[in-house]
């Protein structure tokens, strides 16, 4: 069906508005000018929806706006269909979504979340506390990481080292259109495919340790039977490695983009500084400032009409999570960072069925470095503008030079 506005300048597949830190005003013209976006692109184009009232009806009619057929364009090597339909929780839809959900849930249990918060806190303190030693440093690659890593330590009961490896390998899935992690292959297909086998490579000695020497971690949890069955081997892997994906490479980014609104507005930084009361809302700001997770994909599974435009079975969609949380019609002045920002609905984690179960973990690990930052002598500042990463998927900072004034 031909969209009642076409915007034919903006392609959303386009990484140069994102790299540039830009895409704020690519998504407020989207929203003024065409909600309902139809962007052609080789593979046979999808439709965008920017508004925040679109993409959270989309998120909640999950019979509409299947998941089955892959949550990222462009995500399954020479696959329309993604191979890990219905058998990845991020990739299901009922009935099988309900079951992974029950049999991913125990990774994110409170005993599980608080063994986290434990281990965040004890590993971000040590990389701050190094920060401070050295009058600063690389905030995105010397401090984030630390997050997800300490996770992992906490969640999957590896070393310290091999969750950096894990972290490298999610890192270069996720930014496999960046020529920091093309890895010597230049087709970018083959260049996510490869990098996917080698995080299967990974899961599959850590899935046979575990096997002969069980734990209380996320993967014994999820070998162990449900209602007498386990999961098949590539079910258990495609779990895996979105539990990996997800922590990986959201809650970094966040992190190094909340500490870049925060150098960016010196007045929020001293009121959180100021109030440990914000400490809460701050992280919901960041959370909806960052927006790292910049889109999901669906697939429509009947006709149906938005905003008077006609979307077909079959036709693919993208709900911009990034852009709804922009929307002038639900954040008051939303191009401002503000700390103590009341209420804050945003669409971060998504909604609906597909609420992202990792949100308590996340929300955990802002909080945690939030409070060791703010505790802190001193002030940060910024030392050389960052590098972003080269996606549209992930909104991510590779590169933060950040010097400690004490």
């Amino acid at each position: 069906m031909t969209p009642h506005v076409i915007v034919n300048d903006l392609d959303l597949t386009d990484c140069e508005p994102f790299v540039r830190g830009e895409a704020h005003l690519l998504w407020r013209r989207l929203r003024q000018e065409a909600p309902v976006h139809w962007n052609p692109s080789p593979d046979g184009g999808f439709w965008a929806l920017t508004k925040y009232e679109d993409v959270l009806a989309a998120y909640r009619d999950h019979e509409t706006f299947s998941s089955a057929h892959g949550a990222i364009l462009g995500g399954s090597y020479h696959s329309k269909v993604d191979t890990a339909s219905n058998r990845m929780l991020v990739c299901a839809d009922v009935p099988q979504h309900r079951s992974l959900r029950r049999r991913v849930q125990p990774v994110f249990s409170q005993r599980m979340v608080a063994r986290v918060s434990r281990e965040v806190r004890r590993t971000v303190g040590a990389a701050l506390d190094r920060f401070w030693a050295d009058g600063g440093g690389d905030f995105a690659s010397e401090v984030a990481p630390e997050l997800p890593a300490a996770a992992l330590v906490a969640l999957m009961g590896i070393g310290h080292r091999d969750a950096h490896h894990l972290i490298g390998l999610t890192r270069r899935m996720i930014g496999y259109r960046d020529e920091d992690f093309e890895g010597g292959i230049a087709d970018e297909g083959l260049r996510l495919a490869a990098v996917q086998g080698e995080i299967f490579d990974f899961f599959l000695d850590l899935v046979a340790e575990r096997r002969s020497a069980p734990g209380d971690d996320a993967v014994t949890l999820l070998l162990s039977p449900a209602d007498g069955r386990e999961l098949d081997e590539d079910s258990l892997l495609f779990n895996l490695m979105n539990l990996a994906v997800g922590g990986n490479e959201t809650t970094p980014h966040s992190a190094s983009g909340g500490v870049l609104a925060l150098l960016e507005t010196p007045g929020q930084w001293e009121r959180l500084r100021a109030d440990a009361g914000t400490v809460g809302t701050t992280v919901e700001e960041i959370l909806r400032w960052t927006s790292t997770n910049a889109y999901v994909q669906r697939t429509v599974t009947r006709a149906t009409t938005i905003r008077g435009t006609q979307l077909a079975a079959g036709d693919s969609v993208t709900l911009w999570n990034a852009s709804a949380n922009r929307d002038e019609e639900q954040f008051t002045d939303p191009d401002r960072f503000d700390v103590g920002r009341t209420p804050n609905r945003h669409l971060a984690f998504g909604s609906g069925p597909h609420h992202c179960i990792g949100a308590g973990t996340a929300r955990t690990e802002l909080t945690a470095l939030v409070e060791e930052l703010r505790s802190r002598p001193g002030r940060l500042e910024q030392a050389g503008e960052p590098v972003r990463l080269r996606s549209n998927f992930m909104l991510g900072i590779k590169s933060l030079p950040v010097r400690v004034v004490v």
